[in-house]
């Protein structure tokens, strides 16, 4: 077991309380003592030896008392308890017995060597059990040690003090006494063993609950951030009057490395954008967080978007590790020509619709993926205008590398497919569709990755002509179409 569980707050807690049962227990049991001993002595008139008996029975409660106090105090104010006094304490203890058989040797019950294998010897078993409440192997063979030495001088002092004596005829051979005193030494080694076990069992015991109340707060912490992270997701889609616009986040853990976002910008274009940080977790959670805020700000600052990926490259390739990056789309939308411009940092699929031919068109990234590599230039932006019932879908790739139980993926294809079928569907039906047919697909295995899907539509209500206009062109360009 790991010694600074031993060693924490939690395990003296738990060694002092228990202590402190043994301790109110003894005293308990020294109180009954004290009872039948005036009792007895009151019968018998041996007033003198009741007297002596009541004092030293009273010291060591006084003692007992007093330890009681200090270990409820330092309970009370987590301190410990200066290991002299543990000593001392098993000191006195151990010697109870020992003053009780000494008692009985001047006492006219028993004979001295009588008084030597009287009941009163197991005193030093009871005791011992009790020390293991203390949960120190340790203390508990002290006070087996110092249990067999009070048995052995009482021995000794007999047979010096009783030697050549009537008491003698009643003298067992010596090795009986040595035995006796074995016994209670193996007695206090065997509680040690107890002691030790119980002590391993309680120490993990309150490992377990450490590990319980760190994992309460993990996931404590966890929710708290997945519900900021939620909040930073748009709580409403964009009012447009032409256009249908939705978007939808499930992370595969409490937190996830993808999300969307949609900002007006002050020459009333709409700017979109879906971000997706490797992996899953808080730590991807907080690179995408990240990712949002230098975006926001970017599109703030400068009308001149047509460099946004390389600054927001720059940005994070100077925050993020080797092996961190961001794959990110960008949609400009301009609602008064319905015209969209798109940059994309290593994101795909970017499947635009097209109503007229019933298709689904793939749309190139114009580079690798954010915080990658340090000042890569990207390439300009695609520009397409959107007809009537045309559509932009934005995945990230939880949905079609997302696994059934044979090991297939989803597929582009098959996502293809469901937009497709879905053509005539609003954008937050789409999306729903999309999402019920990879779950349907993967027949309740694991999500493994972030989902996040954006949809942008134009509705089937026209003001005025259009005409599809599809070739690159530099964000700072506007098509003269009409």
């Amino acid at each position: 077991m790991s010694e600074d569980v031993l060693k924490s707050e939690a395990f003296q807690h738990a060694a002092l309380t228990s202590e402190s049962y043994r301790t109110t227990g003894l005293l308990g049991l020294l109180g009954a003592v004290a009872i039948f001993l005036i009792l007895r002595g009151i019968a018998t008139g041996d007033l003198p030896l009741v007297v002596l008996q009541s004092v030293f029975l009273a010291f060591v409660i006084a003692h007992e008392v007093m330890m009681l106090r200090a270990i409820r105090k330092a309970l009370r104010e987590g301190s410990e308890i200066a290991p002299e006094k543990w000593v001392f304490n098993v000191l006195l203890e151990s010697q109870i017995p020992t003053v009780a058989l000494f008692f009985l040797l001047g006492g006219p019950w028993l004979s001295p060597y009588q008084a030597l294998v009287a009941p009163a010897v197991l005193v030093y078993f009871l005791l011992i059990i009790l020390s293991t409440l203390r949960l120190n192997p340790a203390l508990t063979i002290l006070t087996g040690l110092l249990s067999a030495l009070g048995y052995l001088f009482v021995t000794a002092y007999t047979a010096m003090r009783f030697q050549n004596t009537e008491a003698q005829s009643d003298a067992l051979p010596l090795t009986v006494y040595f035995i006796y005193a074995g016994v209670i030494l193996t007695g206090g080694i065997l509680a040690a063993v107890v002691a030790g076990r119980i002590r391993i069992h309680v120490g993990a015991a309150l490992r377990e609950v450490e590990f319980k109340n760190k994992l309460e707060q993990v996931n404590h912490d966890l929710d708290i951030a997945r519900s900021i992270q939620q909040d930073l997701l748009p709580a409403e889609s964009p009012r447009l009057e032409n256009f249908d616009i939705a978007g939808w986040n499930e992370p595969a853990d409490q937190t996830g490395g993808d999300y969307f976002d949609w900002q007006s910008l002050p020459d009333g274009r709409l700017a979109i954008s879906l971000g997706d940080a490797t992996g899953h977790g808080i730590g991807p959670a907080l690179v995408s967080a990240l990712c949002r805020a230098y975006a926001r700000a970017s599109l703030v600052v400068d009308d001149e978007h047509h460099d946004v990926l390389d600054r927001l490259n720059r940005l994070l390739a100077d925050d993020l590790s080797a092996n961190r990056f961001v794959t990110f789309a960008l949609i400009f939308l301009d609602p008064t020509t319905s015209e969209v411009e798109i940059l994309s940092a290593g994101h795909g699929p970017i499947l635009r619709y097209k109503h007229a031919t019933h298709e689904v068109e793939n749309l190139e990234a114009q580079g690798i993926p954010l915080g990658m590599i340090a000042g890569v230039t990207y390439e300009k932006a695609l520009v397409r205008r959107l007809a009537p019932n045309d559509m932009i879908v934005l995945v990230t790739d939880g949905f079609y590398e997302w696994e059934n139980a044979n090991g297939e993926e989803f597929g582009l294809k098959r996502l293809e497919s469901q937009i497709l079928e879905s053509h005539d569907c609003s954008a937050q039906e789409l999306i729903a569709r999309l999402r019920f047919s990879v779950e349907d697909f993967c027949g309740g295995t694991e999500q493994k990755d972030d989902l996040t899907a954006v949809v942008l539509k134009r509705k089937a209500v026209v003001t005025r002509a259009e005409e599809s206009v599809d070739h690159p062109i530099s964000l700072t360009a506007k098509s003269a179409v009409s």
